[in-house]
């Protein structure tokens, strides 16, 4: 009876393991790639846009709001995305992306307060990218991890929505509008 126990045991450990791995997984962003309107990283971030977004915290209280100017231009396929973010507060943030091609089709991504380089992967509608930011918090600069999902629900306008974390632990959530200034 001990044997049947322990094999028993060992077979449900295994599919706890399995069920909490599932469940700590993200999609890929390979499950967008028939998504329509096709999500052009050149198109959609060059010229004039507009963001407007909240942050909340770990228990998905709306903490900050923020209105932002976006301007996006590229040369032989690097892009430059300059932000320009006014909180609900006065507080101004800036941040320039530069976006480069890779040898597999894909682009890499750097900032003035990323920690690295960010992995962007696009697919139908879909762009995914993950990065270290480096945010203001108590008089200090803190790492939080950011993962990004932007999804184009029509031409010209994008949803993004980011999770943030430390140490594997949520501790925000951005949701953010951004539009063709024309839009």
């Amino acid at each position: 009876m001990s044997h049947l126990w322990r094999s028993i045991s060992g077979k449900i450990s295994i599919l706890l393991c399995l069920i909490l791995l599932t469940a700590c997984s993200t999609p890929d962003v390979s499950l967008y790639a028939k998504n329509e309107p096709k999500f052009d990283l050149q198109t959609f971030f060059s010229g004039s846009l507009t963001a407007h977004g909240t942050l909340k915290n770990r228990s998905g209280e709306v903490i900050r709001y923020f209105n932002a100017t976006l301007e996006g231009s590229w040369d032989k396929g690097v892009g430059t995305l300059a932000e320009v973010f006014v909180f609900d507060d006065g507080e101004v943030q800036k941040r320039t992306w530069i976006m480069t091609p890779d040898t597999q089709g894909k682009y890499t991504a750097t900032a003035n307060d990323v920690i690295g380089t960010g992995e962007i992967n696009i697919a139908g509608n879909a762009l995914f990218m993950k990065y270290v930011l480096e945010v203001p918090y108590d008089d200090d600069l803190i790492e939080v991890n950011v993962d990004d999902r932007m999804y184009m629900v029509k031409d010209g306008v994008v949803m993004n929505e980011s999770i943030m974390t430390k140490f594997g632990f949520e501790v925000g959530y951005l949701s953010i509008v951004i539009q063709k200034a024309s839009q």
